[in-house]
């Protein structure tokens, strides 16, 4: 089964710039998208409704073209959810909660810390309590038997090899050492970054890069972008990897494959 996790940076961009042929060609599994920045009803029917997926859509309730995500699967889920979280959190349209048969699957675009004067500033309080309120869902879907898989744009670079310019961003939102720490609890909680799960020592792996500072030519970036799984699932994680190839947004899309 092989599931993709892709923040697009607005999803009507990508159609539009012919990026969407990407996802028409390989046709993965399961296609979790962040930052999808759109309505359901304002997306092109082919976007909409993919033949052979199902599509569910959560748009943020306020802001328009702001935040969102979509989950698009081959296989009918169980059941899926929105509101799982405190109502606080559920505005912004960040979280998709898929069930199928074998796990749990949260496809997350967790809130910025923070930028400049702008509509973002000041959020590394609301990001951190964004963090710890997902944190206790999945721990009460674990205790209650399932198997988690979550993905998506975590916003923030959990060690040294996971950003270019370390030491320049210490004191900057995406690497501070509370939002680090968040990750260092997750770990600790059992769940697996499954990209370091396979790839423990490997340098200059990001999944986003500053567009206004054309990094991504340098490849100066940050790994941002994961899959976490819980542990009983490890024994069927068999590749998680970085399509830094793939272009059309400021991220990459990043692919788990599990034996199910």
């Amino acid at each position: 089964m092989q599931l993709v996790s892709w923040n697009v940076n607005g999803l009507r961009a990508l159609h539009s710039q012919g990026y969407w042929e990407w996802f028409e060609k390989n046709k993965p599994d399961v296609f979790c998208l962040q930052e999808i920045k759109a309505e359901e009803q304002q997306l092109p029917p082919e976007v909409q409704r993919p033949e052979g997926y199902s599509a569910y859509f959560n748009s943020s309730r306020g802001r328009k073209g702001y935040s969102g995500v979509a989950t698009y699967t081959k296989t009918e889920p169980k059941g899926v959810q929105y509101d799982v979280l405190p109502e606080k959190f559920n505005t912004e349209g960040r979280l998709i909660e898929t069930r199928f048969k074998d796990f749990v699957l949260l496809n997350v675009y967790f809130p910025m810390g923070g930028r400049g004067n702008g509509p973002e500033a000041d959020r590394v309080k609301f990001k951190l309590e964004f963090y710890d309120a997902f944190l206790e869902h999945i721990e009460d879907l674990r205790s209650q038997g399932d198997s988690v898989v979550f993905c998506g744009d975590v916003n923030t670079a959990h060690e040294e090899i996971d950003i270019a310019r370390a030491k320049e961003n210490a004191d900057h939102t995406g690497f501070l050492p509370e939002e680090r720490a968040w990750i260092d609890e997750l770990i600790s909680a059992g769940y697996i970054d499954t990209f370091r799960h396979f790839h423990p020592n490997k340098r200059e792996a990001y999944t986003y890069w500053d567009v206004v500072t054309r990094s991504r030519d340098r490849n100066i970036g940050w790994r941002i972008d994961y899959f976490f799984v819980s542990p009983d699932l490890v024994p069927k994680v068999k590749k998680s990897e970085i399509l830094s190839d793939v272009y059309g947004s400021d991220h990459c899309p990043i692919v788990l494959e599990l034996d199910l």
